[in-house]
């Protein structure tokens, strides 16, 4: 279980500082502290903790003009590389600068890093400064795509949305609607005016719902990316709430904890899915949602003679 959180006490900072440290500027003989620059006060900084609260990832985005956002020091676990994580990270960054109005990204790429920006839209535009004077790098350039047309498969997608409106109207009560939709994350969103309680925060039987419909859409996607289909049922839900929601209701599932067999329904085979649903008050955890989901395949139709 693996999801993206902002540094918020003085002892998340010092871990996330650390750990950039560790994986940034250890391996280079640099110093405590050479990790840091004087955009740290006016940066927005996000990391990817597993479920223990370790740091397996980070990065860090501040606007260079209202239009362009700079994407920096994006690191990953040496034990959880190749997991989709820096991926993840990357999203989440683009997310924040779309939000403060950039409309382009940039990042200044070691050659290592390269490939990895390449594969997640960034062109090279020229060559950038060394970095700390040592360090050979490429400005790389992403224009950044509208938040309303980020998503992977459109038609799936919308007919997602349509399958919802159709066969669970209290969807279109609740105001839910598919964000996002990358391949490995898909992220949902509801209205908070169409939920709220006499407290003014979102009722919790809304964030159980939007937290369900939330897994039981990554089940949907995942059946159409192999060709396979099948009607999903929930089994079993397990929640639990930290705070309430004020602001922005938000559910995000990610591949990385979804657990079944998709050869059981190849041989049209019952099968049954484990997965979480992290759900967000804008970018503040508040709940944790584990589902239980079965896949049952459509009965096969009778030879005739």
């Amino acid at each position: 279980m693996f999801k993206v959180v902002t540094p918020q006490t003085e002892e998340e900072l010092e871990a996330y500082y650390h750990f950039r440290w560790q994986y940034l500027r250890q391996p280079w003989n640099f110093p405590p502290g050479s990790e840091k620059d004087e955009y740290e006060q006016v940066a927005e900084h996000r990391m990817i903790v597993d479920g223990k609260s370790n740091i397996v990832a980070c990065g860090r985005v501040h606007m260079n003009t209202a239009e362009e956002a700079q994407i920096r020091h994006i690191a990953v676990h040496s034990d959880h590389q190749r997991k989709g994580l820096g991926q993840m990270i990357l999203g989440a960054l683009e997310n924040v600068a779309r939000e403060q109005g950039a409309i382009r990204a940039v990042t200044n790429s070691r050659e290592v890093s390269i490939p990895f920006f390449s594969g997640c839209g960034f062109i090279i535009e020229r060559e950038a400064p060394n970095e700390l004077g040592l360090l050979k790098r490429q400005q790389m350039v992403k224009k950044l795509t509208a938040i309303d047309t980020l998503v992977l498969h459109p038609k799936w997608c919308t007919e997602l949305q349509q399958t919802w409106s159709d066969t669970i109207p209290i969807t279109e009560h609740m105001g839910i609607k598919l964000h996002q939709y990358t391949g490995r994350t898909l992220e949902t969103r509801a209205s908070l005016n169409k939920n709220i309680n006499i407290h003014g925060t979102m009722f919790a039987g809304s964030i159980f719902s939007l937290a369900t419909l939330t897994g039981w859409g990554m089940i949907y996607l995942q059946l159409k990316e192999r060709q396979l289909d099948g009607d999903i049922v929930l089994g079993d839900g397990d929640i639990h709430y930290h705070k309430p929601i004020t602001m922005k209701p938000r559910a995000i599932s990610n591949i990385e904890t979804l657990s079944g067999k998709f050869a059981l329904l190849e041989k049209r085979k019952k099968s049954r899915f484990t997965l979480q649903v992290d759900i967000l008050d804008d970018d503040t955890p508040v709940a944790e949602f584990k589902g239980v989901y079965w896949v049952l395949t459509p009965a096969r139709e009778k030879e005739t003679s």
